[in-house]
């Protein structure tokens, strides 16, 4: 054990009834962290979760006991993983771990569950649902393996669905579909949605709140028109500028210099400072407070402190 490392730090957001939060932000900043927390997914030990508040839908989330917890886990909340491969098990039909989804929620029997099971996959726009339930993940597509798990999510139809970089491992046309089945169905069944990813296209089209995370923190956090049309953290402009346009030609991508700082090792001031290149003195010694320029437009930078 090399130490204690603090993996998000002061992360706080609010995502209303309804509507589609997106959190963006480099590979290892905190994003998947802060998803698993919400859900309970963090072991312990060696993990440990400390809040001064967890809300979901007005109940605090750090008071239930395992047992409350796994009630509302999959059933009131939903997660769609990074890696369908991997979050199916692969000795077991999609069919068979599409219904115990229902079966441990809803007092029904496995005829119930297996209807239940094969409407959903139709819903998910999975061909011949009644011969798909009895495939194996290795039989299926990556962009149908996908299908599943958000299918396993939203069975119960919870009221908050939590995307962990859904479409990461598919081709683009793929991921189009993915995308515009998880918009309709949000819709359809009016639930929340938190949609964590990388890809700022994928945001733009679906988020109407977005929070960028850096090195474990929250940076900004604005609706998705403010943060594309006047970003104000360097970091978040820094993700913008370097995403190549269509009119313009690139032969250099404007990239970010530098790495992310080492968790173990966070620097004293500003986490992006030695990245940024707007900084002044006071940010490489001390972290600057979250403050908000515009109305509903928040930053942690000292350009606006």
């Amino acid at each position: 054990m090399q130490g204690l490392v603090t993996a998000v730090d002061g992360v706080g957001f609010t995502v209303v009834r309804g509507a589609n939060l997106g959190i963006v932000g480099e590979s290892g900043c905190g994003k998947s962290v802060t998803a698993l927390s919400l859900m309970g997914l963090i072991s312990s030990p060696p993990g440990n979760v400390v809040a001064a508040t967890l809300n979901f839908d007005g109940r605090d989330l750090q008071q239930l006991t395992a047992e409350e917890y796994r009630k509302i886990r999959g059933k009131e909340m939903g997660m769609v993983f990074q890696e369908p491969m991997t979050s199916l098990n692969p000795v077991f039909t999609i069919g068979n771990q599409v219904a115990e989804a229902v079966l441990t929620h809803m007092k029904i029997s496995r005829r119930q569950a297996r209807e239940m099971t094969v409407a959903m996959l139709d819903r998910v726009g999975i061909p011949e649902p009644e011969k798909r339930i009895h495939d194996y993940p290795h039989q299926l597509s990556g962009g149908l393996r996908q299908r599943v798990v958000i299918a396993m999510a939203l069975i119960c139809k919870p009221k908050l669905l939590i995307a962990d970089e859904p479409t990461t491992a598919l081709d683009v046309t793929i991921q189009a579909q993915v995308l515009d089945l998880m918009q309709e169905l949000r819709e359809d069944l009016g639930m929340s949605m938190i949609m964590i990813t990388h890809d700022l296209g994928v945001v733009a089209e679906v988020a109407e709140q977005v929070v960028i995370m850096y090195a474990g923190m929250v940076v900004e956090s604005a609706t998705v028109n403010a943060i594309f049309q006047q970003p104000l953290h360097p970091y978040t402009q820094g993700l913008l500028h370097s995403i190549p346009r269509l009119d313009q030609d690139v032969s250099r991508l404007d990239a970010i210099p530098g790495m992310v700082p080492d968790m173990l090792h966070v620097p004293p001031g500003c986490r992006f400072a030695n990245r940024c290149r707007q900084a002044i003195d006071i940010c490489h010694c001390q972290c600057p407070a979250s403050v908000e320029p515009e109305a509903g437009h928040q930053v942690s930078c000292w350009l606006y402190a």
